[in-house]
C-alpha cells in the first residue's frame, strides 16, 4: 500500500492489520511510516513516488513476495490555487522551457509541482498496476484500490489541477475494471469528501468551510474493508455524498448553479 504513513493511508494500514493482513507499506515521511509499521507490523519501504528511483524501489520490493491479494493506491498530494491566480507560473514554465532548449538553467519550479502532482496522484498508481497486475492475473485472484476523491467526480472551486489528476485516475481505474472482467482480478474505488487528515495542512490552505464538515479518516477505513469484503466496485464516504454525485449525471445544469453558490 501507498500513502501509508499518514491519513487515510494510515488508517487503511492499521485497520488491515487489524484484520489479520500483512502488509508492505509505503510513504515519503520515514518517521511517520517507522510508527505505522511499529503499530501494524508492516514492513516497508521508504519511497518518494513523484521521483521515478522512488517508484522503482517500490516495484522491486513488491515484486519480491510472493503475489499480494491486495494492491491499494493511497498516496496523494493537493493544491489548492485558482487557475488565474498560476498564470504566472505557466509563464515561468515558459521561460523555463525556452532556457532548457538554450542550454540555460531556468527556473522550473512550476514544471516541477505540476509534474509532481500528477506523478503521484496518477502516474504511481498507474506504473505500479502495470508491474504486479500480471501476477495477479497469472494467479487468478487479487484486487486493486485506488483511493480517489470527491473533487474527481465533481470538481472543486480552487482544485482544478487536483481534480483532474484524481478523475483521471478514477476513468483508469473504470477501465481497468472492464478489462479485467471475468479474470478474477476486481477493482475497487475509494471515493472520500473531506476526510480529517493533514491533507489541507500540506495543500497550504485550511478547509474553511461548515459544511460539509470533515469525517474521521478510520471511518474511511472501515467503509473500506466493508465495501472489500463484498467485493464492491465503489464505496463513497459518506454515504450522502451519492445525492449529488448523482445530481451531477443526471442534470449537470442544475449541479452547476449549485456548485457556483457553494464555491
Amino acid at each position: 500500500m501507498t500513502g501509508a504513513s499518514s491519513g487515510i493511508g494510515r488508517a487503511i494500514a492499521l485497520a488491515l492489520s487489524a484484520a489479520g493482513c500483512e502488509t508492505l507499506l509505503t510513504g515519503r515521511d520515514g518517521e511517520r511510516l517507522a510508527e505505522v509499521a511499529a503499530e501494524t507490523g508492516g514492513r516497508t519501504v521508504l519511497a518518494d513516488l513523484s521521483e521515478r528511483n522512488g517508484l522503482s524501489r517500490v516495484i522491486e520490493a513488491a515484486t519480491s513476495f510472493p503475489v499480494p491479494d491486495l494492491l491499494i493506491h493511497a498516496a496523494g498530494i493537493g493544491r489548492f490555487a485558482r487557475v488565474a491566480e498560476r498564470a504566472d507560473a505557466a509563464l515561468d514554465a515558459d521561460a523555463a522551457d525556452d532556457g532548457a532548449d538554450d542550454g540555460g538553467a531556468g527556473d522550473n519550479s512550476a514544471i516541477d509541482d505540476d509534474g509532481a502532482l500528477l506523478a503521484i496522484n496518477y502516474l504511481a498508481p498507474v506504473r505500479l498496476t502495470r508491474a504486479l497486475l500480471p501476477a495477479m492475473l497469472s494467479r487468478g485472484s487479487g484486487r486493486l484500490v485506488f483511493v480517489g476523491s470527491i473533487a474527481g467526480l465533481l470538481g472543486v472551486a480552487g482544485e482544478s489541477e487536483y481534480a483532474a489528476s484524481k478523475a483521471a485516475l478514477g476513468t483508469f481505474a473504470a477501465s481497468l475494471q472492464a478489462e479485467l472482467s471475468g479474470t478474477g482480478v476486481g477493482v475497487t474505488t475509494l471515493i472520500p469528501g473531506v476526510v480529517d487528515t493533514p491533507f489541507f495542512e500540506r495543500r497550504g490552505v485550511a478547509y474553511g468551510r461548515r459544511f460539509p464538515r470533515p469525517v474521521p479518516a478510520d471511518r474511511v477505513a472501515t467503509a473500506l474493508l466493508g465495501a472489500l469484503e463484498r467485493e464492491h466496485a465503489q464505496v463513497v464516504v459518506p454515504g450522502w455524498l451519492r445525492v449529488p454525485i448523482a445530481l451531477q449525471a443526471c442534470s449537470p445544469q442544475v449541479y452547476a448553479r449549485l456548485a457556483g453558490r457553494w464555491g
